[in-house]
């Protein structure tokens, strides 16, 4: 019997083509994926006239120092749960990264962190800021991300809000080019006009500050159910994204507002609320494929006087609970947050690294193993074992001994496409 030929002809599959344009333009605009850059694992909170060019350091040191007076970062490790090798392998890692960098991403705050002082006041504290942050960024203490939260686009703030933004923005810029990680913080969003008004702000500032279109992106904190659930009974925060494409750099969930604007009370507020876990579960989905990352919130439970011990075990199980959760950054507000978030993290990183790395092996080399990997899944192994070097958790030497794979080929597994569009 003849081979059988094709029965479509070229008119057919033009006609497809035809009907698929649009969505072919959608895909390519709006699903551009992750972009392969580094995303900081948390994000620290300072009331704006607090920051100094010490300030990253000056928590480092007293993280380490709560550390040392409970125990030491070991000792913190058995305290989350882990064997004595984990622990061992974690805490010189940990005690390094509270010495080096101990603040990933820092956000001077101007809304509920400074509160309303006067204009003069905030004027001169908005511009102290911007100095301030141009001056560490120079003298290489600043952390690799920072920027400033400035107060919402509801009537009442708006004004003030904007003028923060512009001050802080037109400060940087008069002081020279742009701190490569400054990011942008607009809080309490409802609608998507905001967002979109917030577009039109920075795409002004960019043409008044001769920036190229697109540099200043901004993050939006979800911190209220009408970004949820709108009045007409769809989902605002998954518009965000195609209201501005390439805008937004992130969603953060804001634990407390959010929380409050639900009516739980006080004592039961909490990152793994069935309503937190809604909420963030609906941002999941609304930025999926878009690159724009996800930050979980915070816990106000602090390690301080005679619950440092407590304090930790709750801030390291909600920390690995937004990690196994897909939720990679999550907000600290205290410096003896940090060796908790960091001991979690590290632990997450580590323990997953040598199935992680065995499975990535065997995808490469096409060895038949325990698991059948598709592309998709070897996407995410990449993804996850990449992270814990970007974070400091393991080291390219110990990925290239277990996965037999560089940091070149592992970035190019993680974003296929990447690699794709820089070999075009």
């Amino acid at each position: 019997m003849a081979s059988p030929k094709p029965s479509l002809s070229a008119g057919d599959l033009a006609h497809i083509d035809v009907q698929l344009a649009a969505t072919d333009r959608l895909l390519e605009r709006n699903y551009p994926g992750d972009d392969g850059s580094r995303q900081p694992v948390h994000t620290v909170y300072v009331p704006a006239d607090l920051f100094t060019a010490s300030f990253a350091a000056d928590w480092g040191a007293e993280a380490l120092a709560t550390a040392e007076a409970h125990g030491g970062l070991e000792e913190l490790g058995a305290l989350l749960g882990q064997d004595a090798a984990l622990a061992g392998a974690v805490a010189p890692r940990v005690a390094a990264k509270l010495s080096s960098e101990p603040i990933e991403d820092l956000r001077l705050d101007f809304e509920d962190g400074f509160g309303d002082r006067g204009d003069d006041a905030e004027d001169a504290a908005a511009v102290a800021a911007a100095s301030a942050v141009a001056k560490a960024v120079a003298a290489g203490s600043a952390p690799p991300f920072i920027g400033i939260r400035f107060k919402c686009f509801e009537a009442a703030t708006r004004v003030r809000g904007l003028r923060t933004l512009d001050l802080f923005v037109s400060g940087l810029a008069s002081a020279g080019e742009l701190p490569e990680g400054l990011v942008l913080t607009l809080p309490k969003v409802t609608t998507v006009a905001q967002v979109q008004a917030m577009d039109y702000a920075v795409s002004r500032l960019e043409e008044v500050h001769s920036l190229p279109a697109g540099r200043l992106r901004f993050e939006v904190q979800v911190e209220t159910p009408q970004l949820i659930l709108g009045p007409d009974g769809t989902s605002p925060v998954a518009q965000l994204p195609h209201a501005v494409p390439g805008r937004i750099s992130g969603l953060h969930y804001g634990t407390y507002d959010y929380s409050a604007s639900l009516q739980i009370s006080a004592e039961y507020q909490s990152m793994e609320h069935p309503v937190a876990d809604f909420a963030k579960e609906v941002m999941q989905l609304a930025v999926a494929g878009t690159g724009i990352r996800l930050s979980d919130g915070s816990t106000n439970i602090i390690p301080v006087g005679d619950n440092v011990e407590n304090a930790w075990q709750l801030h390291g199980r909600l920390v690995r609970r937004s990690l196994e959760r897909g939720f990679y950054q999550g907000w600290d507000l205290h410096p003896a947050q940090l060796p908790s978030r960091f001991t979690a993290t590290y632990a997450f990183y580590r323990q997953g690294l040598p199935a992680a790395a065995a499975r990535l092996r065997n995808y490469v080399e096409q060895t038949t193993g325990g698991v059948m990997d598709e592309p998709a899944t070897a996407r995410a192994l990449a993804a996850f074992v990449l992270r814990g070097v970007q974070c400091g958790a393991v080291g390219a030497d110990e990925v290239q001994a277990l996965a037999a794979v560089g940091i070149p080929q592992l970035t190019a597994l993680a974003h296929p496409r990447l690699a794709t569009t820089s070999n075009s």
